[in-house]
């Protein structure tokens, strides 16, 4: 079985990375770099900060944990400890591989930190920024799935590996934004005079018991 899903994968990824053209072989390079990013990063911040204020600080501090559960996983946990070769690094695809003038990449592709981390960003802004920003939220699933797939065109990726890192990255995405719902329904309740029966669970001496409790409801 697994080698047959190795062989599908094998077949999908020279299918897709030989799509190219010297436009495109520009453009995907570009989608793949991480520091040309960065403007709209700050531009997002900035917007949210100035929506939500002291809650637009506290989704940052969250995004930061993300990208770290994101990329710290798929980098360092399952690259090493899975230790697929990149198709760019496969003996067997030799002299078949597209690459990008970004070069071959480490030596193993399984899971795709691209992927993870703008999936993982991309989920968890989705749940936790209002209607205002829909448009955005749209925006930001094109871009993973573009940033993704210029991993396949570069050649640095399987479509496996991306797969398996979207669905990953969404999980801690939708993970952190169950902290951020919890713990804002905590500072909802201190601010709010309610009923008895509707005072908030009582911290014990084990705190993470119930953030447990809440993120598996």
């Amino acid at each position: 079985m697994i080698e047959y899903l190795n062989s599908l994968d094998t077949r999908l990824f020279l299918f897709l990375n030989c799509k190219h053209d010297a436009f495109f072989d520009f453009v995907m390079y570009w989608l793949s770099d991480k520091l040309i990013w960065i403007p709209m990063y700050f531009i997002i911040a900035f917007f949210i900060v100035k929506r939500y204020r002291i809650k637009g600080l506290v989704m940052l501090l969250l995004v930061a944990l993300l990208i770290t559960l994101c990329d710290q996983t798929a980098s360092h946990l399952l690259k090493n400890l899975v230790q697929r070769l990149r198709p760019s690094h496969e003996p067997a695809l030799a002299g078949l591989v597209h690459l990008s003038r970004a070069g071959a990449g480490g030596l193993y592709g399984f899971v795709s930190s691209h992927a993870a981390n703008t999936f993982g960003l991309a989920t968890f802004l989705w749940f936790v920024l209002d209607k205002k920003f829909i448009i955005l939220k749209y925006w930001l699933f094109i871009w993973a799935a573009l940033v993704s797939y210029s991993r396949i065109y570069n050649g640095v990726h399987y479509f496996g590996d991306v797969f398996v890192a979207a669905f990953l990255g969404a999980f801690f995405g939708w993970a952190v934004s169950k902290i951020y719902f919890y713990y804002e329904i905590k500072c909802a309740r201190r601010r709010v005079l309610l009923p008895a029966s509707a005072q908030p669970i009582r911290f014990s001496p084990f705190p993470w018991w119930h953030l447990w409790k809440y993120l598996v409801k």
